[in-house]
């Protein structure tokens, strides 16, 4: 159905993260691509100060590790991809940049904050240009 997915996976949930790489595996066309996905969030520079100054590219480092030991699990010939920066806005760049036709995120109950403010996977269906699939 699908020639290249995008599945961003927050490694606080894997379990969730799992789910949604497993869906993309059977919504997959043959031939095509998974982009496992992760997005490592920028500390705030009033926080930046009290923490080891390493501590993104650390964070990063762990999440390439996590991704491709899910990928080793789930469908070794997937690609696995971290970036840094604002979740939702780097989903959809991501997106945009490997020109996937889908994009499968993982949602949850939402809290009054995310009434208030929006959770990512709110973000990105409401901006995408292309398909999103939101499991719950």
């Amino acid at each position: 159905m699908y020639k290249k997915i995008i599945v961003p996976v927050d490694l606080s949930q894997e379990e969730k993260g799992r789910k949604i790489a497993r869906k993309a595996v059977e919504l997959l066309d043959e031939g095509g691509e998974i982009v496992l996905l992760n997005v490592v969030e920028d500390v705030p520079g009033y926080l930046a100060i009290d923490l080891p100054a390493d501590v993104v590219e650390k964070t990063r480092t762990n999440a390439v590790d996590a991704l491709k030991a899910m990928r080793a699990e789930l469908f070794p010939s997937a690609r696995v991809e971290v970036r840094v920066g604002a979740p939702a806005r780097n989903i959809l760049a991501s997106a945009a940049e490997n020109e996937a036709d889908l994009v499968i995120v993982a949602s949850h109950c939402p809290d009054l904050s995310n009434y208030l403010l929006g959770s990512t996977a709110d973000r990105v269906v409401r901006h995408a240009k292309i398909s999103v699939l939101v499991d719950r």
